[in-house]
């Protein structure tokens, strides 16, 4: 059974809200696990174990939550000349103050240092959190859970 790994940091809520919506997509095959941890929680080995990587992240001033940011400074050395994460499936979700684009922008830039695949359009919600965007958290759930047991990604 494929393993989606579900990274999120959240002080408010929001971001969770929108990190829990994609697991509960993931849980929906029925042919997935998703692993929702929070950023300074997760581990090199949690990256390297599992299929693929949801990284969710508020924006704050223009730039990815600190703990999403130190979860990438404390994998990297660690995991940068690792054959497992070669082209390991990734997608990002944004709640944002602003527009998103600045803290999408650092994260595909690491995510690209890493050597991982972008596999999905980033969902960037702005403002209030609404039912259509937490259905498109699901869908996207779903849409990678299917995606790596069919080999797509």
């Amino acid at each position: 059974m494929a393993e989606i790994l579900v990274v999120y940091h959240s002080q408010t809520g929001n971001t969770k809200k929108l990190a829990s919506a994609v697991v509960s997509g993931v849980e929906e095959t029925g042919n997935a696990h998703a692993v929702l941890k929070h950023a300074s929680c997760v581990t090199a080995q949690d990256i390297k174990g599992c299929d693929a990587i949801v990284i969710c992240s508020p924006e704050y001033f223009g730039y990815m939550a600190g703990a999403v940011k130190d979860l990438f400074d404390r994998t990297y050395e660690e995991l940068k000349d690792d054959a497992a994460i070669y082209k390991k499936p990734y997608c990002v979700v944004i709640s944002a103050g602003n527009d998103g684009t600045f803290a999408l922008s650092h994260i595909e830039r690491i995510c690209k240092g890493y050597r991982f695949k972008k596999i999905q359009h980033p969902i960037i919600c702005k403002g209030l959190i609404t039912e259509d965007i937490l259905t498109k958290c699901v869908d996207l759930g779903m849409t990678i859970a299917e995606g790596i047991n069919a080999g797509i990604f």
